[in-house]
C-alpha cells in the first residue's frame, strides 16, 4: 500500500491474511543451541556420515547455526540404511566425472576436475608443466590389424 493511500483518520485495520496458509494448528518444534541437541538426534550430514538416511523422516527438532537458517534434527533411531549405489549409478557417475576431469586436447584424466574458465589443462592452455602424479596416464592406442 502506498503511503499517500492510507488515511489515518479512517479506522480501516490493516490485516495481513495469507490466503494459502493451512488452516491446521502448527505444532512448534523445540530449537536447540549449538552442541547441546540430546543423544538420538542428528542433522542430515551427522546420519549420513553414519551411513543412513533420514528420506521420509519428519524433522523432530532444530538446532541453531551460525548461518541465517536453523539445522534440522531427525531421530536417528528412525533412520533408515543409505541404499548402495548399482554399478549403473557408479558408471554414469564415473562418466560424469571423467568429462569434467578429461582435457580435450591432449587427452589426460587429471584427479581433481579442470578449471571451466579455461576449458584445457594449464599446460594445454599457457605450457605450465603439470605433475606427472596429478593425471592418470592416457590409455595406450591399440592398434588392430
Amino acid at each position: 500500500m502506498r503511503t499517500r493511500d492510507f488515511d489515518p483518520h479512517t479506522n480501516d485495520d490493516l490485516v495481513d491474511v495469507d490466503l494459502y496458509a493451512s488452516t491446521e494448528l502448527l505444532a512448534t518444534i523445540p530449537v536447540y543451541k549449538r552442541n547441546q541437541a540430546p543423544e538420538g538426534l542428528a542433522t542430515k550430514r551427522q546420519l549420513r556420515a553414519m551411513g543412513l538416511s533420514c528420506g521420509g523422516l519428519e524433522v523432530v527438532a532444530e538446532v541453531e547455526t551460525l548461518g541465517p537458517k536453523n539445522g534440522f534434527l531427525y531421530e536417528i533411531a528412525k533412520a533408515r540404511p543409505v541404499r548402495p549405489m548399482t554399478l549403473a549409478q557408479e558408471y554414469a557417475l564415473d562418466k560424469a566425472m571423467a568429462a569434467r576431469q578429461t582435457c580435450p586436447e591432449c587427452g589426460r584424466r587429471f584427479y581433481g576436475c579442470l578449471k571451466t574458465s579455461l576449458g584445457v589443462c594449464l599446460e594445454c592452455h599457457e605450457g605450465t608443466p603439470v605433475h606427472p602424479s596429478s593425471y592418470f596416464t592416457p590409455p595406450a592406442e591399440s592398434k588392430s590389424a
